[in-house]
């Protein structure tokens, strides 16, 4: 029985009982959520793994409810996943920027979706059970304890940035390449565009500094501190 813990967030109760069902099928443990502010009371109280969210909400919508459910220390390592019929880049790109871990449009077909919430949260078990800290310059992540901090100063990472920056982290003389970065952090089961590393890199610069990550065209990304 699989006791990992998923939060649907969604207006529309009918997709709930789909998600739940195929969800509950596979064995995880399924709360839901018909708003955003409801939603985050819940993810409160279950800290769940992983949070499936929708975009177009009333009340709160799914961008602003990310953006609060990652103000939360206690949500630092749930993985939000926003599913939402909202299919254009705009809308994708303003998930990634409010701390998503990834974007699904929603004609995706429940067996796809329950393969990509499985891969999530294996990479995301795998991760753990490596972990180690890594001390680069004034650079310090603490893998166990999800924390990261440069020349003193606290940062709290969404958990793919958290991941994409132990990954480059991890060797500092080598180069990354696209494929590396999107099967190491991503998993070879979940399919994104190369603009979502852009999204993470652009994030990682601006929080811990411009020439924190090198940008080598065409090849891939290298830390520099």
């Amino acid at each position: 029985m699989n006791q990992k813990k998923i939060l649907l967030i969604d207006d529309e109760q009918d997709i709930l009982e789909i998600l739940s069902y195929n969800l509950e099928k596979e064995g995880y443990q399924v709360s839901t959520a018909s708003n955003g502010n409801e939603g985050i009371e819940k993810a409160k109280q279950i800290i769940p793994d992983l949070i499936l969210l929708d975009v177009m909400m009333p009340e709160k919508d799914g961008i602003e409810t990310c953006q609060d459910l990652r103000k939360i220390k206690e949500l630092q390592k749930t993985l939000i996943v926003f599913l939402s019929a909202r299919s254009e880049e705009f809308s994708q790109l303003a998930g990634f920027q409010a701390g998503a871990n990834d974007y699904i449009v929603k004609i995706i077909k429940p067996k796809i979706l329950i393969s990509k919430v499985n891969a999530l949260l294996q990479l995301t078990s795998q991760v753990s059970e490596t972990s180690k800290n890594i001390n680069v310059g004034d650079l310090i992540i603490d893998k166990d304890n999800f924390r990261v901090s440069k020349a003193g100063q606290q940062f709290l990472l969404p958990k793919k940035e958290f991941d994409l920056l132990y990954l480059l982290a991890s060797n500092t003389n080598k180069v990354f390449k696209r494929e590396e970065i999107l099967e190491k952090v991503w998993g070879n089961d979940v399919i994104v565009g190369e603009r979502t590393i852009d999204v993470h890199i652009r994030r990682l610069r601006e929080k811990l500094g411009i020439g924190t990550i090198q940008t080598l065209k065409g090849i891939g990304y290298k830390l520099v501190v």
